[in-house]
């Protein structure tokens, strides 16, 4: 039986991943079962879920899905090229896998693993060192670098958010030895943090938009039923939406508070941004005006944000593992429970169904454990509803089963 890993946010799920996830069992089978790995309370763009991660997982298998696994805040909240390192990792060690499955806008996975190729050879590096001399930014310099390697034609493929994605999914995937096969779909709808498209799928950022800025019922319409399930329940709970800008002091007050080194640890020392970010952030009275003044052709946006949110959860690059070191699920159908069972025996990290068996794990999976857990507690604070911001929520929380 063909088992699909897809890396996944739903933040919020929409009309699109239901997509995605129908022409996976097309391409793959009915009887093919599918696996998705799933950033927790803090997603890639540096930023804070809409909703939480239960509620997520719940709503991925209601709409099809048959299991969420956690992909750890680390790899959530990191560049494309660690969510996607992340993310391949943990469908390999489940041992069940057999397919890698993702959007991208060119739906040529063969365009896509000879880029993926490429990037990995020793002489694509010398190039981009040389290209990036010329002051650009990176993803410029690396798009001429390839292109020089390649074919400008073929290192267009760049020019595309998913399609870049999906070429570090395969990087890592090579890194891993190829256990899956890659299998790509034509992305549909709005493309990547663009509006709603012709035909009326809404990207995950324009509902965002939309919820942020009062439109809740059109917000609502563009989401897939199950999620918008979740949505209305978790907002009569007091705990959606959940956005940055709830947590803006506090995240202030956190930059504030560091000190030079802090800030250092977080950069690792490299390139000056750290000394850039110590600067702003002892003039900047929010989180936009900081970030607008930090951003540079060098900096992008979306680096200065996962900066700005590790430094908000007390994170250090230097203290994260290389490697996820356990898998946990987070929802389940009847046949994800069977995929559990065979992981039991079959996978190459523990499978992890009780928060409190963390404790037995010990060690640096316990520690990471720890800091996921704490981070769900700074997640809550940011509830519409504080009276529904319990601590150690994450202590509590047990498998989901549908």
């Amino acid at each position: 039986m063909n088992v699909a890993g897809i890396i996944v946010e739903y933040n919020p799920m929409h009309c699109g991943h239901l997509h995605l996830l129908r022409e996976t069992r097309r391409l793959l089978g009915e009887d093919c079962a599918i696996v998705c790995v799933m950033s927790g309370d803090f997603v890639q763009r540096g930023d804070l879920a809409l909703l939480r991660r239960s509620a997520r997982a719940r709503a991925a298998v209601e709409s099809g899905a048959d299991l969420v696994l956690e992909l750890p805040l680390p790899w959530a909240t990191a560049s494309a090229e660690g969510f996607a390192r992340g993310g391949v990792e943990t469908l390999c060690a489940t041992g069940v896998c057999t397919h890698l499955v993702f959007g991208s806008e060119c739906g040529d996975v063969d365009a896509l693993q000879r880029v993926a190729c490429a990037l990995e050879q020793e002489e694509f590096s010398d190039l981009l060192r040389e290209e990036l001399k010329a002051g650009d930014s990176f993803p410029a310099a690396r798009q001429r670098a390839l292109g020089k390697l390649l074919t400008p034609e073929t290192a267009a493929v760049l020019e595309s958010p998913n399609n870049i994605l999906g070429i570090e999914y395969c990087r890592a995937n090579l890194r891993c030895g190829e256990p899956l096969i890659p299998v790509t779909v034509i992305r549909t709808g709005a493309a990547h943090d663009a509006q709603k498209s012709e035909s009326g799928i809404a990207s995950a950022s324009a509902i965002r938009t939309l919820l942020e800025t009062g439109a809740r019922e059109e917000a609502l319409a563009l989401m897939a039923p199950a999620m918008q399930k979740a949505y209305l329940a978790e907002e009569a709970a007091g705990r959606a939406p959940v956005f940055s800008k709830g947590l803006e002091r506090a995240m202030l007050y956190r930059l504030r508070s560091m000190t030079r080194e802090d800030f250092a640890a977080l950069d690792e020392g490299k390139e000056g941004l750290s000394n850039r970010l110590y600067g702003l952030s002892r003039t900047a009275s929010s989180l936009e005006e900081l970030l607008a003044a930090a951003k540079t052709k060098r900096y992008a946006y979306a680096r200065l944000r996962r900066m700005v949110l590790w430094a908000y959860l007390g994170l250090r690059p230097a203290e994260m593992p290389r490697h996820p070191l356990y898998l946990r699920p987070l929802a389940a159908n009847a046949a994800g429970r069977t995929l559990l069972a065979r992981m039991r025996k079959e996978a190459a990290l523990p499978v992890i169904t009780k928060s409190a068996d963390f404790r037995r794990l010990g060690g640096e999976a316990e520690a990471l454990f720890q800091r996921e857990a704490a981070a769900a507690d700074l997640y809550s604070l940011g509830y519409p509803e504080l009276s529904a911001a319990g601590g150690d929520a994450l202590w509590k929380e047990s498998l989901v089963v549908l």
